[in-house]
């Protein structure tokens, strides 16, 4: 039998933290799979895949872990076509530690109506947020969420134990409790009540969690991690968080697994990312990672990680890439524009993946402007590879003693230079 999820911390930083009592890490996480060092960027494979790549040419990335997704992966193939398999690692060719999302996400969304784009801006007319009742794709209930598949139409329900079920099928080393999703702009009355319901169904999914273990005793264990919603409210935040420890704690005291780390979800403001983040983990024991659900931009990351984020996950390099945005040290440079035509010098110099000398930055304008697949893959791993380096090298400032100067000089350079 592989042994469970454990986490250690190598060192820490205090000096950048938005609230007190977080502060910045470096650690490790062992799973059945293989090691995370943390903080590290997860890339998502939605389907089993990030997009355009190979796992072959996401290794050459430094990627240490893959995130898929419950929803997507239960309408198609299906989780007993992956648990055949051999799980997710085996399925996808996938050398490592696998993550799964519980699917929460994409089922709300379809609910609400409202665009990925929009969780972290607050000033947002509802009614572009929220779609009225008789539009929605997906109906919450306290029982779990009727939904209608984005494929082909057809009529589904997730509760808390089909969600556990499904990604113990799945077979991941990490997966995500089933939580209810709000948008900021739901009122303070909904948001304790989504409160409430993802607290009730975390305790279902912890309940699922041990039978499935016990039931799938011939596979390698998998940690279930908690997620902590509240919006932009301290008090709710706070209580998420330490409401759903509270509940692992009286888990393990009845001799049952608890949850081995925990996932901060939801909506944010942008502007108090940090902080919010910072209310969360201040409330989480110390000895547990926590993962960042859906971010990647460098200002969003750098907050997170003062606020004690340990592993990130976000579609936006590759979903940046397919739209002809490659992020270099210096900011994004959009290959498309005309600029670029005659410019047959490296498209990234300061790339540390060769696919940053290798083409030329007319090379890649040739490639968008003829709608080529190829342009897809070579941006999309120098962004993944872009976006783990960075967290990397977060990491390694920390263990160093020089994160602070690393996080200004990184932040100003990106942010101050001339957007290509």
């Amino acid at each position: 039998m592989a042994t469970d999820l454990s986490f250690s911390i190598i060192e820490r930083c205090p000096q950048v933290a938005p609230v007190e009592g977080v502060s910045a890490r470096a650690g490790v996480i062992e799973t059945p799979h293989g090691s995370v060092q943390t903080p590290a960027f997860i890339p998502v494979g939605t389907k089993a895949t990030v997009k355009t790549l190979t796992m072959d040419q996401v290794r050459t990335t430094g990627a240490q872990a893959v995130l898929s997704n419950g929803y997507h992966l239960y309408l198609q193939p299906g989780p007993d076509v992956v648990d055949a398999a051999g799980g997710l690692a085996a399925f996808e060719r996938w050398d490592g530690p696998t993550f799964t999302d519980s699917g929460g996400f994409q089922v709300m969304s379809l609910g609400a109506g409202f665009g990925k784009l929009l969780a972290m801006d607050a000033n947002v007319p509802e009614a572009e947020v929220i779609a009225a009742e008789s539009k929605r794709n997906a109906q919450v209930d306290d029982d779990g969420v009727t939904f209608k598949s984005h494929i082909d139409g057809s009529y589904h329900r997730f509760t808390p134990e089909k969600a556990i079920a499904i990604q113990h099928a799945l077979g991941s080393d990490v997966m995500m409790a089933f939580d209810e999703l709000t948008a900021l702009v739901n009122t303070r009355s909904y948001q304790e009540e989504a409160l409430g319901r993802t607290h009730a169904w975390a305790k279902r999914c912890l309940e699922e969690h041990n039978r499935q273990t016990q039931a799938r005793a011939n596979k390698p264990l998998q940690s279930l991690w908690g997620v902590v919603q509240g919006a932009n409210h301290e008090d709710l935040r706070r209580k998420g968080a330490s409401d759903l420890e509270a509940l692992s704690q009286s888990f393990e005291a009845d001799g049952l697994r608890g949850f081995g780390g925990y996932g901060i979800g939801g909506a944010f403001e942008k502007h108090l990312l940090g902080t919010i983040v910072g209310w969360a983990t201040s409330s989480l024991p110390e000895d547990k990672p926590r993962h960042m659900l859906g971010i990647s931009e460098p200002d969003d990351v750098f907050a997170a990680i003062d606020a004690g984020i340990d592993t990130f996950d976000c579609v936006n390099p590759s979903r940046m890439a397919r739209r002809g945005f490659v992020y270099t040290l210096d900011g994004k440079i959009n290959v498309k524009k005309a600029v670029g035509k005659h410019n047959h010098g490296p498209l990234d110099p300061t790339a540390t993946h060769p696919y940053g000398s290798a083409y030329s930055r007319a090379y890649l304008h040739h490639l968008f402007k003829g709608n080529e697949i190829l342009g897809y893959v070579i941006l999309t791993v120098l962004n993944v590879a872009f976006t783990v380096r960075m967290v990397a090298d977060a990491r390694q400032a920390i263990i160093d003693g020089n994160y602070p100067e690393y996080r200004t000089e990184f932040l100003g350079r990106f942010y101050s230079a001339d957007k290509r």
